[in-house]
């Protein structure tokens, strides 16, 4: 276990108010002391005031705020220190040196949350929600990152585990004391057992896709003939002038992708080369990767003039999306209010604004089905990792089952169950020992 003395930013680097050192480790008092003249370790958790020099060559650097962390009651569990500086890119930098040259060494990249994990401050999943809500750009995404941060995936995947280790002792009753209480364990107790236990993985791993999409951003792809309104509409929902508008059709020459929020949700919004045959090399390259695209997507919005009727073209186009579809009818300014729109299609104007809230709720509605509808995000696999282990535990689980239909002994299905638990636990990075044997004591009278 690492315990040295590492020293990092916290805060990026550049123009700004403050910056934030951090120091941890055994010895990081001292190492402080070194660096601030007016160093008091107690007591714990109280901003004090001092300046902050190189310890060789006394040079005064900055009038620094800091407050002291003992073991085990900081982030990473061991002594730390946490030093404000004044921001920019020289003073922080200096202070930092400073504190590498009084015995500190930077930090890699993770270490101070790492190091909670290590310490039992956090587990796996809290440590991925660190991350998660730092890259937030969504107000969901911030939602189930706290939510995650506060145990929530944890406690649900550590109650996963306690259903497993329930079965598994179950198993076990059944094979040591095959006598006690009147007889083994009926089959169809285990059998129920079996049958909740895979319930509650498969609704678990069925978060997976809008957990995921939650993540990353759903993919929403904005498609149409050549001079429909796409390029426009696609600034509109950024809010800035991202792609080049202009009145002739095929400008768009190759698929433009930015970050979006749309009812709260993030979003990859993709704006692609008009749909339609060309004799232009460029441009039939254009199409081609839009198609690519098209495959991929989460939500396809299709875009074309208010008061035009579709083509034989864009009808088939419709007709062959297999992902789900907003159709919109552009330019809805230029267009007689009765011929806007027909159907399911949403009217908008990017001129007026019309429509656009209508269109990003829809899109929240399509890309985030549940999630869009229960208000607040509840636990949810959000990464590959965890969807991974947890099929890898319902496949033992599966196993298990068919293993003791087919006759297998106790012991010998058993070793499923055994291989489920481990899969949870790399989800959260925990493992116990004698977990089964502290279950079945506690759940039978095995000594009386």
């Amino acid at each position: 276990m690492l315990t040295d003395v590492i020293a990092a930013l916290a805060t990026p680097p550049g123009r700004s108010g403050l910056a934030l050192v951090r120091v941890s480790g055994s010895g990081a008092h001292e190492v402080a002391r070194r660096v601030l003249t007016r160093f008091r370790a107690e007591p714990w958790r109280t901003a004090r005031l001092s300046p902050a020099v190189h310890p060789t060559r006394r040079e005064l650097l900055d009038e620094a705020l800091y407050v002291t962390y003992r073991a085990p009651a900081s982030y990473t569990g061991e002594d730390m220190v946490e030093i404000s500086t004044h921001g920019g890119l020289l003073v922080p930098a200096e202070v930092l040196g400073a504190l590498h040259a009084a015995g500190a060494r930077q930090a890699v990249a993770g270490e101070f949350t790492r190091r909670a994990v290590v310490n039992g401050k956090l587990d796996l999943l809290q440590a991925e929600a660190v991350a998660d809500l730092i890259d937030a750009t969504a107000p969901a995404q911030r939602r189930a990152a706290l939510g995650q941060l506060d145990r929530g995936l944890s406690a649900r995947i550590g109650g996963l585990r306690e259903q497993v280790l329930q079965l598994e002792a179950l198993v076990s009753y059944e094979i040591d004391f095959p006598e006690e209480d009147g007889g083994p364990v009926p089959p169809e107790r285990i059998a129920e057992a079996i049958a909740a236990v895979e319930s509650a993985l498969s609704r678990l791993i069925g978060t997976a896709g809008e957990g995921e999409r939650l993540r990353e951003g759903a993919l929403a792809v904005i498609a149409g003939r050549p001079n429909a309104g796409k390029s426009s509409l696609f600034n509109a929902l950024l809010g800035s002038e991202r792609a080049i508008v202009t009145h002739v059709p095929g400008t768009t020459r190759d698929a433009i992708e930015a970050p979006a929020t749309c009812g709260g949700f993030p979003f990859r919004l993709i704006d692609t080369a008009g749909l339609r045959e060309s004799g232009d090399a460029v441009e039939r390259i254009g199409i081609e990767v839009s198609l690519r695209y098209l495959a991929a997507a989460d939500v396809v919005i299709f875009c074309a003039e208010a008061g035009r009727a579709l083509t034989e073209e864009e009808q088939g186009f419709l007709a062959g999306v297999e992902a789900p579809l907003v159709r919109v009818r552009t330019k809805a300014d230029l267009a007689e209010p009765s011929r806007a729109a027909q159907g399911d299609e949403v009217v908008v104007s990017v001129q007026t604004g019309e429509g656009l809230a209508a269109l990003r709720a829809r899109l929240a509605e399509l890309a985030f089905t549940t999630l869009a509808g229960r208000g607040d995000v509840e636990p949810l696999i959000t990464r590959e990792r965890h969807r991974d282990a947890l099929e890898r535990a319902l496949l033992e689980v599966r196993g298990f089952r068919c293993a003791r239909d087919e006759g297998f002994e106790g012991a010998v299905a058993a070793t499923h169950l055994r291989a489920a638990v481990a899969a949870l636990e790399d989800v959260i990075g925990v493992v116990t020992a004698e977990d089964v044997l502290e279950l079945v004591f506690a759940t039978f009278c095995v000594g009386k």
